[in-house]
Order: C-alpha cells, then structure tokens, then sequence
C-alpha cells in the first residue's frame, strides 16, 4: 500500500515541477512524517499515540515503555528539537521504493549533547545531517536500541 502510494505522490510532484518549474514541491513535512511513523511502527517494536503527544509518536512494546520521537525525511537531514531531548529518538530516511533507512536509533541524549552548544533557531529544530546521524547511531549499544519486529 505505502510503496503504491509513495510512487503516486512521487509523479503527482513531477507533474507539479514541471507545470511550476519555480517551485520544488518537496514532499517533506507532515505528510512525510506521518508515512514515516507508520513504517517505523511495521519496522520496529513501538506503538504508536493516537493523536499528537508533546516531545513523543510512540512507546516501545519491547516491555521497556520508552518514548520515542519519531523524525522523517526523504532528503538528506532531519529534525532535532532545540527545546528539549527525547527519552528515544527513531530517526529514518524513507527511500523512493518505500522502504526505510536507519539513521538513528538511540537515547536522545547522544545526539544532543553533540548539538547543544549551537544556537536555538526560530522554529525551535536543529537541523541534522543524516552523515553526523549516521556517525553518532554508530556509537549507540545494542541494548540501547529500539528492537526491529521479528519478520
């Protein structure tokens, strides 16, 4: 269904570029996050909130109860929030085939103590780049990590 649907959206902003050339049509943003959570949720062992929660998407089913925040993206960075540091943060790339890529997947606090000597900007997210996430998800234990679901 996700795989299907990602291809829809992916002529639909190829038809819109092209009508508009002034214009990218990104389809990152909510509609990226969303389909983001919901892979994660088939990929990994978490549950996720109905609704929006402040700072969380989620909470590990692995009998630990850990908050995760979920981010997304199809480009090459993600979101961090300046405001505060995720229990667990879950960030993944999700490809033009559907699937997703790990990019983080560990305590918050890892990637915030490489962020938090930088300025707070005006939407309150810093601004990653899946390399660094990449490097720092390197460095985080196994048992620190949110468990894939068994296929």
């Amino acid at each position: 269904m996700i795989k299907n649907s990602i291809k829809k959206l992916l002529l639909i902003v190829k038809d819109l570029k092209a009508a508009y050339p002034h214009k990218e049509f990104t389809l990152d943003g909510r509609l990226v996050g969303d389909i983001g959570e919901v892979l994660a949720e088939k990929t990994y062992q978490i549950k996720l909130l109905h609704g929006l929660a402040k700072f969380y998407d989620a909470v590990c089913t692995d009998g630990t109860k850990r908050n995760v925040q979920i981010k997304a993206t199809m480009k090459n960075h993600l979101g961090f929030p300046c405001d505060h540091v995720p229990e667990y943060y879950l960030g993944i790339r999700i490809t033009n085939e559907g699937k997703i890529e790990e990019v983080f997947n560990g305590p918050g606090k890892i990637i915030w103590n490489k962020l938090a000597h930088k300025k707070p900007n005006k939407i309150n997210m810093f601004r990653v780049s899946i390399t660094m996430l990449k490097k720092l998800n390197d460095q985080v234990p196994a048992e620190l990590r949110i468990p894939k679901r068994n296929r």
